[in-house]
C-alpha cells in the first residue's frame, strides 16, 4: 500500500490569484477531486493532509484511508485565515515524523503544492533532505508560480518530481499523475499483511437475538451515534463499521472487500513499456495476447481509452 502526506502552502499571497491565475477556490477543488481519485485506484492506501503558513505546519487530517474525511477537511480550508510565509522545513518535518514509523513495505510518499517563493525555516533545510532521503520517503512538489532552488534539490535527492504549472487543466493533470503509486525498488521490504474480509449482514427485526450496536467510525467522528443492525463486522474482534476499507480500532486488523484488493492489484504487476511500431513497417494481426507470452499490438486509440480506466487491455 502507498502512504502519502498531501502538504498545502497556506500563504497569503494564494488567497486570490495564483502566478497563473488559478483561482484559490479551484484550487481546492481539484484537490477535492484528487482525493476521491487516488483512493479509488488506491483503496487500501492511507492519505493526511499537512498546511503550511505564518511559518509553521498543522495537520488537517490524521493519516486514514476515509476519503469523506479529507474532502470535509477541503471544504472547511476554502474559508480558513491565510496568512504569513510557508515553512517547507516545518512541514517535511513533520511529515517524516509521520511517515518513518510506516512498515518498510508501504510506499512513502510526500506531494507539496507550493505557490510561495520563498519558505521560512528555522533550520538546515538541506540537513532535513539528507534525512529524509535516509528513511525513503520520496517528496513531489507541484509549484503554482515559478520553479524555486530548494523545490528542485529536495526533489532530485529524495527522488520525486519537481513540476510548474502553466493553467488549470495542467495543474488537474499534475494531480492526476499521482494518483498511481511509483514503481517498487527491488530493494523495498516485503512481507505478509494480515487482512480481513468481513460481510455486510443486515440482521431482520424479527429476530430476538439480534442486538443494534454502535459503529466505530461514529464514536470516532464524534458524530452523532445511533443504534443500527447492520454493518460490517471485524471477523476477530466483532467490531462494527459502516463503510470499507477501515483499519480496525480495536485490534488493527484492516478490513477490506474483494474488490477493493482487485482494484490495488494491478498496480503490483504493471503492463510493459509499449513498443511504437510505424504503421507501415507492421504486418500481422492487428490485435494479439501477450497474456500467453505472444506480442501484442494495439493502436493508440484503444491504449489510450482502456489503459487510463482499466488498466488492461482487451483480447488478453
Amino acid at each position: 500500500g502507498e502512504i502519502m502526506a498531501v502538504i498545502l502552502d497556506g500563504r497569503k499571497s494564494i488567497e486570490h490569484y495564483t502566478f497563473n491565475s488559478l483561482l484559490f477556490l479551484e484550487l481546492y477543488i481539484l484537490l477535492e477531486y484528487f482525493v476521491e481519485e487516488y483512493f479509488d485506484q488506491n483503496p487500501i492506501s492511507q492519505m493526511g493532509l499537512i498546511v503550511t503558513k505564518s511559518k509553521r505546519a498543522e495537520k488537517m487530517t490524521e493519516l486514514s484511508g476515509n476519503p469523506k474525511k479529507h474532502i470535509a477537511a477541503l471544504k472547511k480550508a476554502v474559508d480558513m485565515n491565510c496568512q504569513g510565509e510557508p515553512s517547507l522545513y516545518n512541514s517535511l518535518n513533520l511529515a517524516m515524523q509521520t511517515l518513518k514509523h510506516m512498515p518498510g513495505h508501504t510506499s512513502r510518499e510526500v506531494l507539496i503544492v507550493f505557490s510561495s517563493l520563498t519558505t521560512c525555516d528555522p533550520a538546515n533545510i538541506y540537513e532535513l533532505i539528507k534525512s529524509l532521503k535516509a528513511v525513503k520517503i520520496r517528496v513531489s512538489v507541484i509549484g503554482l508560480s515559478a520553479e524555486v532552488r530548494v523545490c528542485t534539490v529536495l526533489t532530485r535527492e529524495t527522488g520525486g518530481t519537481y513540476h510548474v504549472i502553466l493553467d488549470e487543466s495542467h495543474y488537474k493533470e499534475l494531480l492526476m499523475h499521482h494518483v498511481s503509486p511509483p514503481p517498487a525498488s527491488s530493494s523495498s521490504e516485503c512481507s505478509l499483511i494480515r487482512m480481513g474480509f468481513p460481510q455486510h449482514t443486515i440482521a431482520s427485526l424479527s429476530d430476538q437475538d439480534a442486538k443494534p450496536s454502535f459503529s466505530m467510525a461514529q464514536l470516532e467522528n464524534n458524530s452523532e451515534p445511533c443504534l443500527t443492525l447492520d454493518g460490517y463486522f471485524c471477523p476477530q474482534c466483532r467490531a462494527k463499521y459502516c463503510e470499507l476499507p477501515v483499519e480496525c480500532k480495536v485490534c488493527g486488523l484492516t478490513l477490506v472487500s474483494a474488490p477493493h484488493l482487485a482494484r490495488s492489484y494491478h498496480h503490483l504487476f504493471p503492463l510493459d513499456a509499449f513498443q511504437e511500431v510505424p504503421l507501415e513497417e507492421y504486418q500481422g494481426e492487428r490485435y494479439a495476447s501477450d497474456t500467453c507470452g505472444n506480442s501484442s499490438t494495439f493502436d493508440n486509440t484503444t491504449v489510450g481509452f482502456f489503459l487510463p480506466s482499466w488498466q488492461w487491455l482487451p483480447y488478453c
